[in-house]
């Protein structure tokens, strides 16, 4: 039901609201001006359909690569969701020298990732042209910059065969940068880049309209649009360059929602550090802590809230804490707080 509701929500609800530049990503596929369907009860169906059969071959996959048929059901429903609750208290480091497991949820974490009105064109309209939504290209290329950079580093720096240790990067970091949390192995002991690496993407996310938390591909796309556009006018200040998404402008609103969100999220992300640290909880854990909930990713850094630790031991006020941090980020920062804004009620 989460990973439902939260395609749902930045699917049905978001855009209207016009919150975080969603409204650029309605039922239309974001490259494409018309309509995937002309009723929306066709893309509701199909929406729940093309979601359940892709757990089903999950688990299918699961258990034919030697999961039990139980483990395999309910880590395929924590696999499409990207929710990365585990049966076992190891995460899947309980097949840890399990590939072929490790690479079914790799495969699947990533298709949790996209977006979902894209596979409602690709799989019921045959629409191969759906593919080439910039945020797909943009999500597809740190994954595997994040992968193979860790799995190279891990060749060199402790001997591990390359298999392996590109089998466990890309498993752990699809997992981070999908927001899924699940965990292979403690990537915390693979030394000071690898773990630099898990921290930066932390903050990454999947594609709009997916069950991926984050901020999100096409987010970071308009913001570097936005970059290479504001550096150019320093040295043209009389020079006129669009935002472009693709083949699209991006009009100022969007532009605006995009910048207000990540500006919103660094200062919730700093408060709620400070809020942290005021339970007695150490700084790594404190600032790794409220960034991994206002992510959605699940596991931080640290002894206490790794990948191989838990929330169980931090202080009550920190779960309180930690649990509105998770709200605010699965509900996209600012449709929580615009309800927090006099102006919208008094509309």
């Amino acid at each position: 039901m989460g990973g439902l509701g939260v395609i749902a929500l930045g699917l049905f609800v978001l855009p209207f609201l016009n919150v975080g530049g969603f409204s650029y990503f309605r039922i239309e596929s974001s490259d494409m001006g018309d309509r995937p369907f002309e009723r929306f009860s066709t893309y509701t169906t199909s929406l729940i359909a093309i979601y359940s059969l892709l757990t089903l071959i999950c688990g299918l996959c699961y258990a034919a690569a030697g999961m039990s048929s139980f483990n395999a059901l309910n880590h395929a429903l924590t696999t499409i969701s990207t929710g990365g609750f585990s049966t076992h208290d190891a995460s899947m480091g309980q097949y840890a020298g399990n590939l072929a497991i490790l690479w079914i949820g790799t495969i699947f974490m990533f298709i949790g990732a996209l977006p979902f009105s894209i596979l409602i064109l690709l799989a019921v309209a045959g629409r191969l042209d759906a593919l080439r939504d910039p945020q797909i290209r943009v999500f597809a290329g740190y994954v595997v910059a994040f992968v193979v950079a860790v799995a190279v580093y891990l060749r060199v720096s402790t001997g591990m065969p390359f298999t392996v240790a590109l089998s466990h990067a890309a498993f752990n970091f699809v997992s981070i940068i999908t927001t899924t949390g699940y965990a292979s192995q403690d990537y915390t002991l693979w030394g000071p880049f690898a773990v630099g690496c898990a921290f930066a993407a932390t903050f990454l996310g999947g594609c709009s309209g997916s069950t991926s938390g984050g901020v999100k591909a096409y987010r970071f796309l308009i913001l570097y649009k936005l970059l290479v556009n504001g550096l150019r006018r320093f040295v043209y200040p009389n020079s006129v360059a669009s935002v472009r998404y693709g083949d699209r402008p991006v009009d100022d609103t969007v532009q605006r929602a995009v910048v207000l969100f990540i500006s919103a999220f660094v200062v919730i992300w700093l408060i709620m550090t400070i809020l942290l640290a005021a339970t007695g909880l150490d700084l790594m854990t404190a600032l790794t802590g409220a960034l991994t909930s206002l992510t959605n990713v699940g596991p931080g850094l640290g002894d206490q809230i790794g990948p191989s630790g838990n929330f169980a031991n931090v202080p009550d006020s920190a779960k309180w804490l930690l649990s509105l941090a998770m709200l605010l980020g699965r509900l996209e920062i600012l449709a929580v707080l615009v309800i927090f804004t006099p102006a919208f009620w008094s509309r």
